[in-house]
């Protein structure tokens, strides 16, 4: 009270200090503020005292531990699986500093006290009416969801990581939207509370949508529709769709089927064969003869089966009783690849007997 009492006797007669109080005064806050190191080892910033190079590069040994994987839940996963710890805190509470003698004398505005709870809610709730937490982070223009979110004493809130990083790069605590100095930074959760509401609007109406489609689309298949088109497109898929359905009821085992087929057709040329050789009779000479004329007036001197000459001396010829020519080996060759077949002529696929002859 002493000291404080012969500052004041230091003052002009106008009511203002004299120019050495004052000087002493600015000298003593900027000493203060910078807080200079008398014996001349440096000085430390408002984050503290800066480390050495080789101190802040070196790093702590990690110390390897065995892990057993027991199947039993961990306390890490637990502590995950509670969700976020959302109580809101005060970062970095600044301490109660004496005032300077600049400060006293009104020369410098003092600091703001720390706020307390009662003002902390006023400021959430301004920042609440304004939207903000609603809004993206004016830094990285990303919303909040479940990051880190902080509110400054001016109302204003950030990304906890955006607003440390904004601090590195300026070197001084400063508003990026009002650039007040000196602010108290307070992590609250309005963000994540707004991402939980929008996630659920999400999810409820991502629901909704397909039970309404869902209904939609019964009601479709159900109740025919009035426009005559649609309405004979409905009926047309309606009949597709009972198509589709007999169809797959039935036993679709097509290759029986198919073999079954083939065995009553064989079956049945095997009968009609029989039949028609049955049928066959013996034919006369005479009637040998009008078939060789036949033949000679056709004039057919190739074979039909190999196209080779009809000659005698290279190869026996065999006369059929539609009076056709050819190689005996050729017609032999043609009955025996029809073994199990109804026999007929190769040209004029009628049943037939046959006759050597040598040459017409």
């Amino acid at each position: 009270m002493a000291g404080l009492q012969r500052r004041k006797a230091k003052v002009e007669p106008g009511g203002q200090p004299s120019v050495a109080l004052t000087a002493v005064a600015m000298q003593d806050h900027i000493t203060k503020q910078l807080r200079m190191d008398l014996n001349g080892t440096g000085w430390t910033s408002t984050y503290g005292p800066r480390k050495p190079l080789a101190q802040a590069l070196k790093k702590k040994p990690k110390i390897a531990k065995a892990v057993v994987d027991s199947g039993l839940p961990r306390k890490r996963d637990i502590a995950n699986r509670r969700g976020p710890n959302e109580t809101e805190y005060v970062i970095e509470r600044r301490p109660v500093e004496e005032l300077s003698l600049a400060q006293r004398l009104g020369l410098v505005e003092t600091r703001e006290e720390a706020l307390s709870e009662s003002q902390w809610e006023k400021v959430k709730i301004e920042s609440n009416l304004r939207g903000d937490s609603k809004e993206p982070c004016v830094v990285c223009k990303d919303g909040f969801g479940v990051a880190g979110q902080v509110l400054l004493s001016c109302s204003h809130v950030f990304h906890r990581s955006c607003l440390e990083a904004f601090e590195r790069f300026t070197g001084k605590k400063s508003c990026p939207l009002c650039r007040k100095q000196e602010y108290e930074k307070r992590v609250i959760h309005e963000g994540l509370k707004y991402h939980r509401i929008d996630c659920a609007t999400k999810i409820q109406s991502l629901w909704r949508g397909y039970v309404v489609r869902r209904w939609y689309t019964k009601l479709r298949s159900t109740n025919p529709p009035r426009d005559p088109v649609m309405r004979r497109k409905f009926y047309q898929k309606k009949m597709s769709e009972i198509t589709e359905r007999m169809i797959r009821s039935y036993d679709n085992k097509l290759d029986e089927f198919f073999l079954e087929i083939d065995r009553n057709l064989t079956m049945n040329r095997q009968i009609f064969h029989h039949y028609e050789e049955s049928r066959l009779r013996e034919i006369s000479d005479d009637e040998w003869f009008n078939i060789e004329c036949k033949a000679v007036a056709r004039c057919t001197p190739d074979c039909p089966i190999c196209l080779s000459t009809l000659d005698g001396s290279v190869k026996k010829s065999t006369l059929l009783s539609c009076s056709h020519v050819f190689h005996t080996t050729c017609i032999d060759a043609f009955e025996e690849m029809l073994t199990n077949l109804r026999i007929a002529c190769p040209v004029c696929r009628s049943p037939y007997q046959k006759k050597s002859i040598l040459c017409l």
